[in-house]
């Protein structure tokens, strides 16, 4: 069984679940561990139906699910968004021997209920906590900041400063900035990138950088934006581009528009979206020339035309979630 297993995960790590689910079928006799591997490799796929569909067949063959399971498909909910589904693993674990429950769990459920706008569920069950870690804490604020619920979860923030026993990490700073970003908090948001090194000793990351630049750009600071790009230790990359990009667009700055977008096309193979992004930008102003100069450049090039990707925010969703556990 265990020779099996090996080879399913083997499957499963290298994103071939076609393959890993055929020999899973092949299997004379399956355990947890069998189950486990199948389901967590849909949603590190981003399959997460599937995963689902895996679950309730483990539960049509009397296989009982354990920590690992439910963790998988937390996951797979909070990607989801899907919260009636995240509802009924809850239900299952206090049905189970899984009612005491782990710290790691139930961070796991605080994060899947904020992130699919149960705030009051994720809140309380956060509060409910008898034992808590830093990843309790983030969860919490990551998942208020990503849902909106800026001022609650900066007010989170505080009351973890004033714990002795635990410290923010840079995973908790992420979580807070994006909260900043979306309040339109831009003091607030300088004053906690400065103390994440000063009091702290974290080392801002892409990650935080990216937050500064899209909270600087949602607060029509564009200028302000570019010279924090200028100033960073680190290289700027598409994605700070990109945020910059979006700005621009939303407040009509075409010039820095076009500054950005060129620094975007010598990183991007996929430049289609940030043709779109400063065609737009054109449009908002009545520059009509301007925007069927740009859409002239994509057909002469012979880019197919689609629908932009995700904000700085959206597109770091998922690996700030896995970190987050």
């Amino acid at each position: 069984m265990v020779a099996w297993n090996v080879m399913i995960t083997a499957y499963a790590k290298r994103g071939e679940m076609e393959s890993a689910r055929r020999l899973f079928d092949e299997v004379p006799k399956r355990d947890v561990v069998s189950w486990n591997v199948m389901i967590a490799g849909y949603v590190v796929c981003g399959q997460n139906e599937q995963a689902l569909e895996m679950f309730e067949e483990m539960r049509s063959v009397g296989e009982q699910p354990d920590e690992v399971t439910m963790l998988s498909l937390l996951s797979a909910c909070t990607d989801l968004g899907d919260l009636e589904i995240g509802r009924k693993l809850h239900l299952s674990i206090l049905e189970t021997n899984l009612g005491e429950m782990s710290v790691i769990l139930g961070n796991a459920l605080t994060y899947m209920y904020a992130r699919c706008g149960s705030i009051k569920r994720a809140l309380g069950l956060f509060r409910g906590m008898k034992e808590k870690d830093v990843s309790t804490w983030n969860s919490i604020i990551l998942g208020l900041a990503f849902h909106g619920n800026a001022e609650e979860s900066i007010n989170l923030f505080e009351e973890m400063k004033r714990l002795k026993n635990i410290k923010p990490n840079e995973i908790t700073f992420i979580g807070v900035l994006v909260a900043c970003s979306h309040a339109g908090k831009v003091k607030e948001g300088h004053e906690y990138f400065t103390i994440m090194k000063d009091r702290y000793d974290i080392e801002p990351n892409a990650r935080h950088y990216g937050c500064m630049v899209d909270l600087l750009g949602r607060a029509g600071l564009l200028n302000n934006a570019l010279e924090f790009i200028d100033k960073m230790k680190i290289e700027s990359d598409a994605v700070i581009w990109r945020t910059l990009l979006g700005a621009c667009r939303v407040y009509g700055n075409v010039e820095l528009g076009k500054y950005a977008h060129e620094k975007l096309v010598k990183l991007r193979k996929d430049k289609n979206g940030d043709y779109m992004l400063l065609s737009n930008i054109y449009v908002s102003i009545g520059e009509w020339d301007g925007s069927h100069k740009v859409r002239k450049l994509i057909d002469d090039s012979g880019i197919r035309w689609k629908e932009p990707g995700y904000s700085l925010i959206e597109a770091d969703e998922r690996p700030l979630m896995q970190n987050t556990n």
